[in-house]
């Protein structure tokens, strides 16, 4: 009962609840503002009402998604001082510069100009409109960054130096944090996977009218926009991964020997990374696994010849600088399988998207169960990326900060696990409830009609866009 009622554990335990519900929002919102942003600069060159059309409907479900992440994202920051108070103290003076940055700059920029967008059409001049969607955007990007360099600081402490008069870490220079490696290598490779995201729910909803036989002409060349966006973004999650390897590599090199099970310090050939491994129970053995040899050597060294070192050398590397009374890698299981499953679930997206590009083209037409995989796959960028998270955060453990604050240090003392464990149910019972609406909003939103623009000749295009009445709408 006291292991059940632990208020570390249950502190974990909400906290990556709520994070991971927050983040089933925050890379819709990331990708898809990009794309509606690109739709909008089409519609106002061209005057193709299919622009416009996928602009309003693609722009209902961002919003959707906006307000949704808004909400839960200010409960998951609450938490910093519910059950996290003294790691808020302790470093809340570096840890909090960002996140302040994020609410009083790239917050306010987004929130602003999506007001503008929602309620400027026909209110102000279309070039005044269009920016505002890429203001939003810029914001919405500038939030996402803000938010990483914060979380880079628990990956890896730059910026600081240690108060021994106030008992604290403190802010020294606010530019290093800004400039973490983490964080420079984390924004792209996020981006890239929202973007990502946004591309295969372009193709599933595409998919949904298209099988039904309906609005061809909208929603084909959506199709053909979503998939071509899948194989692009997917190159670049590719790339800005491995630079992102390299950079948790240099700075926490027992996540990357986590992320492979490897237990002793290899090189060359024998840094093989395994496709699929069967361990003892503990993690602390193989009993059998298909292997690549030299890939985790360039994975973590940028060199087919490199060193990728191993659980048991840093650990013991680790007790000579932190104290021996600690175990300092995390669960290997954990870190071994959602390291290959993020990477699965992207890769299985862009091999999708290749055959979608293949089957639609020159005008072909694809077979209904060709449209119900692409129905079906819509999330799979998704599952990644919070797998991908996953990896992140329990391939820190045992650090709430790495290397300078144990996660067991960070929790608030005078919180009671009964208090904890209420909370912990009733926001999972109110996230299920709003999960529930999400649903529900984004299925309508989905499967509804394109607006109808009048004024468009036999081509589709409207001579004079200033000319075109778009009322203000808020799913």
């Amino acid at each position: 009962m006291d292991a059940l009622l632990d208020p570390l554990i249950l502190s974990r335990w909400q906290f990556g609840l709520t994070t991971l519900y927050h983040f089933l929002f925050v890379p819709i919102t990331l990708g898809l503002v990009l794309c509606v942003a690109i739709w909008q600069t089409a519609w106002h060159r061209t005057g193709k009402v299919q622009y416009l059309q996928l602009t309003k409907f693609f722009g209902n479900i961002f919003l959707i998604n906006f307000a949704m992440g808004v909400v839960t994202g200010i409960v998951q920051e609450f938490q910093f001082g519910m059950n996290w108070s003294n790691y808020s103290r302790f470093v809340g003076d570096i840890f909090g510069a960002p996140l302040a940055f994020e609410g009083l700059v790239a917050f306010f920029m987004e929130a602003t100009f999506i007001g503008l967008w929602i309620f400027g059409w026909d209110r102000i001049k279309p070039a005044a409109h269009l920016a505002c969607i890429w203001m939003t955007m810029i914001g919405t990007w500038a939030s996402a960054y803000f938010i990483l360099a914060a979380n880079a600081f628990m990956q890896n402490p730059v910026g600081f130096e240690f108060s021994a008069e106030n008992g604290r870490a403190e802010l020294v220079d606010f530019g290093a944090v800004l400039l973490n490696p983490v964080a420079l290598t984390q924004l792209p490779h996020t981006l890239a996977a929202s973007v990502m995201l946004a591309g295969t729910i372009i193709v599933g909803v595409a998919a949904w009218h298209l099988r039904r036989g309906q609005h061809f002409d909208v929603f084909r060349p959506a199709m053909r926009f979503g998939l071509w966006t899948v194989l692009i973004s997917g190159f670049a999650v590719m790339l800005s991964g491995h630079e992102l390897g390299l950079a948790m590599t240099a700075t926490q090199p027992m996540k990357m020997a986590a992320a492979e099970a490897m237990w002793n310090t290899s090189s060359g050939a024998d840094a093989s990374f395994s496709l699929f491994s069967i361990g003892t129970p503990d993690g602390t053995e193989e009993v059998w696994s298909l292997r690549v040899p030299y890939v985790s050597a360039f994975l973590a060294s940028n060199s087919f010849s490199g060193t990728v070192e191993g659980i048991n050398d840093l650990q013991a590397q680790y007790e000579q600088l932190y104290g021996a009374d600690q175990i300092y890698y995390p669960v290997i299981w954990v870190t071994y399988w959602s390291f290959r499953w993020m990477m699965f679930f992207g890769m299985a997206s862009m091999a999708i998207a290749l055959v979608g590009l293949w089957v639609t083209r020159k005008g072909a037409e694809p077979r209904g169960w060709h449209y119900q995989i692409a129905i079906w796959t819509a999330t799979f960028p998704l599952w990644g990326i919070l797998v991908g998270w996953v990896f992140t955060e329990m391939g820190r453990q045992p650090w709430l900060v790495f290397g300078l604050m144990p996660t067991e240090a960070g929790v608030s003392p005078n919180v009671s696990g009964v208090n904890v464990l209420i909370s912990l149910i009733a926001f999972t019972l109110i996230y299920g409830i709003l999960a529930v609406v999400e649903v529900k909003l984004i299925l309508k939103a989905a499967q509804s009609d394109p607006i109808q623009v009048p004024g468009a000749n036999d081509d589709g295009v409207v001579e004079n866009i200033d000319d075109v009445k778009v009322k203000a709408s808020v799913y």
